[in-house]
């Protein structure tokens, strides 16, 4: 099932190759195609924030919309490949402010020190999440990553980005059932890594 019409989804794929290729309005084009999956994205994550999350979903939109403005040198296949990048600058940006809050809560000590006992719950929606449990799980994810790159993109999306099955099979080009499988896999593998 897409999140968007076909003939969304064709100008969608139009406007990231002429923005691409250097057409300037492309991007302002785009915007109004895009935002309002991207703010769908984002306030599905931050509704389960706490720990004084200052980045409201408007807000982490706005700034990843701004990092992916920089970006006009990426390669973009189609909708599919801009929401699972939009996904990777709304984690970076999730992460990097969760470690700012851990780290003025701990007086400034060393990033990624801290590491929080994190239980399925955390990698499943539907629960708040502190800054030390996303700063561990993004520890946690990017050794992943190391050793199965599709496993951490499936988390990645699903987590971070908010995208059903369906959205995270379309945007890795595999089956649903696959993407399945690897979200059981990758949690299974995270959760032992997090409780060491």
């Amino acid at each position: 099932m897409n999140w968007q019409s076909t003939s969304e989804s064709s100008e969608v794929t139009a406007l990231l190759h002429a923005w691409r290729s250097g057409d300037e309005g492309a991007i302002e084009r785009l915007m109004p195609l895009v935002y309002h999956h991207l703010r769908a994205q984002a306030r599905r994550y931050v509704r389960y924030e706490r720990d004084g999350l200052t980045l409201q979903g408007t807000a982490l939109v706005h700034e990843a919309f701004l990092r992916l403005a920089e970006g006009r040198a990426v390669d973009w296949r189609d909708r599919s490949h801009f929401y699972a990048v939009a996904s990777q600058v709304m984690r970076r940006i999730l992460v990097d402010a969760a470690r700012a809050r851990a780290a003025a809560k701990r007086g400034g000590g060393p990033d990624g020190a801290v590491r929080a006992a994190v239980d399925v719950e955390t990698i499943e929606a539907g629960r708040e999440r502190t800054a030390q449990e996303i700063s561990a799980l993004d520890d946690a994810l990017e050794a992943l990553a190391r050793m199965d790159p599709r496993r951490a993109r499936v988390v990645e999306l699903r987590y971070f980005g908010g995208l059903s099955v369906e959205e995270t099979a379309d945007a890795l080009s595999v089956s649903p059932k696959t993407v399945m499988r690897d979200w059981q896999l990758a949690k299974a593998w995270l959760m032992r890594e997090l409780r060491r």
